[in-house]
């Protein structure tokens, strides 16, 4: 599943509350539909009822994410097991999860979580990261992929006016695991410089694909 996604888009397929799209699976099938339509390698969506109203039409490799509380009642990208496990039945086929230390400072919880989402649900795991020591963790702990998702988003990194390009090359050079470009990609060229460039197994794109609102308050903010 991870060598189809090689050198492809990922498109993000997600809504926020308060935006028009929020909580209806089937306009995020419409979107899957679409990135399916433009050639896009894989989905990325968020909770169960969208993976698997997705999943009725689109057959890309799917990674699945779900943005819930925590034990300290934290929303973080996929807490814990269960929440990995309701993922899998719905179909996911990769499963992300938030590998900061902000989110998980405990290594061994880490460890315990991968762990158990490879041998008991048999799926990849995607390590969301925000720098390259989080990311060597992550690697330690088990992890399949690195995505540089959490860059810029957490209080001790810096966030960069595009795709932290930089830290895509770093995490390439240091780690033996592929590593997943996302995170404010806004142009078809940084996606094409992330793969072909920096070497970004393949390149996640959302909010400049799938989030209309985003896209035209910036041409608002132009004028």
């Amino acid at each position: 599943m991870i060598e189809q996604l090689k050198h492809k888009l990922v498109v993000s397929c997600q809504a926020w509350p308060g935006t028009p799209f929020y909580g209806d699976s089937r306009l995020m099938r419409a979107m899957a539909e679409c990135a399916l339509m433009a050639g896009a390698g894989g989905i990325r969506a968020n909770g169960p009822d969208d993976i698997r109203e997705i999943k009725k039409t689109v057959p890309l490799p799917m990674i699945g994410i779900w943005k819930a509380l925590d034990k300290r009642g934290v929303r973080i990208i996929t807490p814990d097991f269960a929440s990995a496990e309701r993922l899998a039945d719905a179909g996911a086929d990769i499963i992300a999860l938030d590998a900061t230390f902000e989110a998980r400072p405990a290594e061994e919880e880490l460890r315990e979580l991968v762990g158990r989402i490879k041998s008991e649900l048999k799926l990849a795991v995607m390590a969301d990261i925000s720098n390259a020591e989080e990311a060597l963790r992550a690697e330690r702990c088990g992890a399949d992929l690195a995505a540089t998702t959490m860059a810029g988003y957490t209080p001790y990194t810096v966030k960069t006016e595009g795709p932290d390009l930089d830290l895509i090359g770093t995490l390439v050079r240091t780690l033996t695991i592929p590593v997943v470009g996302e995170g404010r990609f806004s142009k078809p060229e940084e996606v094409r410089e992330a793969i072909h460039q920096r070497g970004a197994h393949s390149v996640v794109v959302g909010t400049s694909i799938t989030a209309p609102w985003e896209v035209a308050a910036r041409f608002v903010r132009a004028i």
